[in-house]
């Protein structure tokens, strides 16, 4: 089926449902879940000949509704449109939008498992998608895209499991997190760890640690000259610079809709991430895929630099490369949805693949 915008209309979007896993789930460290939830979300039909599936990957702080917070490319009029394509989005275990994770209740003790959630890794999220593909009696992902945490996810998947994907689509991620990321991730939770109340597990525990977090999170997102078009003032006072309210309002924003233990949480698990880990290399690992892969990079990206797409792609088997020439740095991957669009239609038609 044709990966083509369309004009139709979709249905009613669909609510958030819920696959529950009711046996032990156990985890990369050792852990055990003593039960599992997975909240997704499905756009379209799946066909008859079951050959237009698209599983669309979230990363850090997004949930399972692509259509929300990836508009230009997921949507009625997208070039991934629920009128075409039968779409699929997880929300990843440990996060707070309905899946497993420290905002759940822990069934052995009765009570929040706040930062007593055991260690989660990438591999693990693999794993409870898998779960959910088998209980939608989805035997092959036409297509798959992820970027950024939602990409270390996909290309963890499409090694493991290699024959579930045709295609895939990789942006602004990497093979294994690099130390710098790591940095980033630490200087965050060192933040989360300043406050507190961090610890507890009332309402609102934590929630001063992560405006900080997040606050030096999106220094990262960006770059300077992004900063300096947007945020820049050009009178002399001496105090309530607009960079500063910024970085407020940024902080204030996630802590309305995110739970601090869950970043906590996901940023550990981020860290985690290695393809390499329990095979002969990283490099081995990529070999693996089967899938026809495109790889992109955010030319301005700080975090996920153009050098770790390009080592996947030069890994992977026939993979495509390209870089999206882009002021937004990192964020480009969600933002830059017109380039994106026409680099993906372009690689499935010169691939001859049309879904």
């Amino acid at each position: 089926m044709p990966l083509v915008k369309s004009k139709a209309a979709n249905l009613l979007k669909p609510k958030v449902q819920f696959f529950s896993y009711d046996q032990k789930f156990g985890l990369e460290d050792g852990s055990i879940l003593p039960e599992l939830e997975i909240a997704y979300t499905t756009h379209g039909v799946l066909n008859a000949e079951r050959n237009n599936v698209v599983w669309v990957f979230h990363a850090l702080t997004a949930n399972a509704d692509p259509t929300e917070w990836w508009p230009g490319l997921v949507g009625d009029n997208d070039l991934i449109n629920p009128n075409e394509h039968f779409i699929v989005c997880a929300n990843m275990i440990g996060s707070c939008y309905g899946s497993t994770g420290p905002e759940s209740i822990n069934p052995v003790t009765g009570e929040k498992y706040g930062l007593d959630f055991p260690l989660l890794t990438i591999k693990d999220m693999v794993k409870a998608h898998e779960l959910l593909r088998k209980y939608l009696g989805i035997n092959s992902i036409h297509f798959g895209i992820g970027g950024s945490m939602g990409g270390q996810q996909l290309l963890e998947w499409s090694i493991m499991n290699p024959s579930i994907f045709k295609n895939i689509c990789l942006i602004a991620t990497n093979a294994r997190h690099s130390a710098w990321g790591i940095a980033f991730n630490a200087t965050q939770r060192l933040a989360l760890q300043a406050d507190p109340t961090l610890n507890y597990k009332y309402e609102g525990a934590g929630e001063n640690g992560l405006k900080a977090a997040r606050a030096i999170a999106l220094l990262s997102y960006r770059n300077q000259n992004i900063y300096r078009k947007t945020q820049s003032d050009f009178d002399e006072k001496l105090e309530d610079f607009k960079a500063d309210s910024y970085q407020q309002y940024q902080g204030d924003k996630l802590v309305k809709r995110f739970s601090p233990q869950s970043y906590w949480t996901l940023s550990k698990a981020m860290d985690s991430h290695n393809v390499g880990r329990g095979r002969a290399s990283v490099r081995n690992a990529l070999k693996e895929i089967t899938a026809k892969s495109l790889i992109i990079s955010i030319k301005s990206d700080l975090l996920f630099p153009i050098a770790e797409q390009r080592f996947i792609a030069k890994n992977i088997r026939g993979a495509d490369f390209k870089i999206i020439d882009s002021q937004f740095g990192h964020d480009g991957f969600l933002l830059e949805t017109s380039a994106l669009s026409k680099l993906i239609y372009n690689h499935l038609n010169t691939k001859h693949e049309k879904i």
